[in-house]
């Protein structure tokens, strides 16, 4: 699948976010969204979540006009959006597919969290461990595309490369999208760097260049 955006814009009490922004974007590869702070990745991210309308521009997959509510997307938000008061076991069990199940769930947690942290619930947990768990529950819920909103928010460097090396193991040919704000987060991850201020377009300037850099 090819997930193309064409001219999106989107403003806030008249103030410009995105213009006309265009990119292309392909299945089983990962894309990494980086530019200054207040420049658009998040409301991007929130608009191909189904969360925000973009005010003009389309989206298509594959050619055709596509309303992102009808896509399965999986994604960590800017904000965890846990069950405070369940377990990451009860938050993961409640989106995972039904290949992921009962140990099998306890077994992918174990992996990132301390043991003793899975039954606990979340909101005795720190919030690098509360984001590790927001970052699991999208990686086993089925879907075919992955959004994830500063995921690696809260960890050291050695976690986070432990949890990168997780998030490539399950991406399992999905599309991946997720926004930074470290270049060395995509280096690590070994995704394409997506700047968006280089993927619009100003009438008053002309077509700005491609927003791709390897």
């Amino acid at each position: 699948m090819t997930l193309e955006l064409q001219n999106i814009s989107k403003s806030f009490d008249g103030m410009p976010v995105l213009r006309n922004l265009n990119l292309s974007f392909h299945q089983g590869q990962c894309y990494c969204l980086m530019s200054p702070s207040g420049s658009g990745k998040t409301t991007l991210l929130r608009i191909l979540m189904g969360l925000e309308q973009a005010d003009h521009g389309l989206i298509l997959a594959d050619g055709k006009p596509q309303d992102m509510n009808s896509l399965t997307v999986s994604a960590v938000f800017q904000e965890d959006r846990l069950c405070e008061s369940f377990s990451p076991i009860e938050n993961v069990s409640m989106c995972a597919g039904r290949s992921v199940r009962g140990s099998r769930i306890r077994w992918e947690l174990a992996r990132l969290l301390p043991e003793e942290c899975l039954n606990r619930p979340v909101s005795t947990l720190s919030g690098g461990m509360k984001r590790r768990v927001a970052v699991m529950r999208a990686l086993l819920t089925p879907s075919r595309i992955l959004l994830m909103d500063e995921p690696f928010t809260g960890m050291d460097d050695e976690l986070k490369r432990n949890v990168i090396s997780y998030i490539r193991e399950k991406q399992d040919g999905r599309l991946l999208i997720l926004s930074t704000h470290q270049e060395e987060d995509v280096e690590l991850i070994g995704g394409e760097l997506v700047k968006l201020e280089s993927c619009m377009y100003d009438s008053k300037e002309g077509a700005a260049a491609s927003g791709f850099a390897r």
